[in-house]
């Protein structure tokens, strides 16, 4: 029988002892939105086990809806100004984000939303907290499970069951993935409407087995800016500030987007027009989670699919920097399974991945039927 009090004890414990690896005197900053206190007091009991410092802070999405709505640049920037020393002083921050309506922040203009992630998330997170330990989690909540079409029982369940997954054992045994993939210069997608190629030549492939987003399950790495060429098709609905974005299909010449088409293009291309770098790419990867299956339309959850990749416009990460910039970091992930069309990955000419399987005797083990 499902028991959530227990799967909150080990999840806060794989935060605290896995994710942040938190020591004695290490002073952590939880910050936490539309979730019980009652999990941010397990979470505050795990951190004093270890002797280091929770400092808790709270701010709902309704809340931060409504400052942003009647915010301007110069509010922003204060904010940032107040914010800058705290954020610089933490050894570690553990973000915790609910949500009682996905959509809380759909009327706030886009304008408002690109000073906010200039002024405010590029310096304060990119900047500050990306270069601690850090690890971010969604939170269950009932409007979750709906946006998930499951019963609120059953998604709590898949909910704990993807986010304690041993990770550990995934970390051994993405090894020779992230080998293969450091000693990979052309990389080619061939899948429905995509024809894709690029270098990830001397980049480095990261590992993300739990350490800075509960659910994890992935492998990254970066594209060569200019190296992209070809066209590609996302079968799986994308979300940014509350906007769903479909069947996203892009076009590239040197590593830039030229061409573009999805459901809203009035919205995709402002996001594309951010600034400098929102048109070209900042990260690839494969999803691996064996318990995430199907999308949900939350981007923790769907870029760790099995049998999955992602692109990423925008922003490149510091451990994998490609040398992109940019205020804009908006995954985009196509699924590889026959019933999503399939499709087929090349490293320098040879097959590794076909609809959502590797085939190299190395790295069967990372099929999803070998890690659940």
């Amino acid at each position: 029988m499902f028991n959530r009090i227990n799967f909150e004890k080990e999840l806060a414990h794989k935060l605290v002892n896995h994710s942040c690896k938190l020591k004695e005197n290490e002073k952590v900053l939880i910050t936490y939105s539309d979730t019980p206190n009652s999990f941010i007091e397990l979470l505050i009991e795990e951190i004093s086990k270890v002797s280091a410092i929770p400092i808790p802070f709270r701010m709902d999405k309704p809340l931060k809806r409504r400052i942003l709505i009647n915010s301007n640049e110069k509010s922003i920037s204060y904010y940032k100004k107040i914010v800058e020393p705290i954020m610089k002083d933490m050894d570690a921050v553990i973000l915790i984000s609910g949500s009682h309506n996905d959509f809380e922040f759909n009327d706030i203009s886009n304008k408002v939303m690109l000073d906010y992630n200039k002024l405010y998330v590029e310096p304060i997170h990119f900047k500050i907290r990306c270069q601690k330990k850090w690890v971010l989690l969604r939170y269950p909540t009932p409007s979750f499970a709906q946006s998930s079409h499951l019963s609120t029982e059953s998604f709590y369940e898949f909910f704990f069951k993807v986010c304690t997954l041993d990770y550990e054992k995934l970390h051994e045994k993405m090894t020779p993935l992230k080998n293969l993939m450091e000693n990979t210069d052309q990389v080619k997608i061939i899948a429905k409407d995509t024809d894709l190629t690029f270098s990830i030549k001397n980049m480095p492939a990261i590992k993300c087995s739990g350490q800075c987003n509960i659910p994890d399950g992935e492998i990254y790495t970066a594209p060569l800016k200019n190296s992209v060429n070809g066209y590609i098709t996302f079968n799986v609905p994308a979300i940014d500030n509350g906007v769903e974005f479909n069947n996203i299909k892009l076009e590239f010449k040197d590593g830039k987007i030229i061409n573009f088409d999805c459901n809203n293009n009035i919205k995709f291309k402002e996001i594309l027009d951010t600034d400098n770098g929102s048109r070209y790419l900042g990260e690839f990867a494969f999803g691996l989670n064996p318990y995430c299956s199907t999308p949900i339309k939350d981007i923790l959850f769907d870029e760790k699919m099995h049998s999955s990749i992602h692109l990423a416009i925008g922003s490149s990460y510091e451990d994998c920097d490609n040398g992109n910039k940019s205020a804009v970091h908006l995954d985009l992930i196509q699924k590889h399974t026959p019933e999503y069309g399939g499709g087929k990955i090349y490293f320098d000419n040879q097959l590794i991945y076909e609809n959502g399987k590797f085939i190299c005797p190395n790295l069967v083990d990372l099929n999803f039927e070998k890690l659940v």
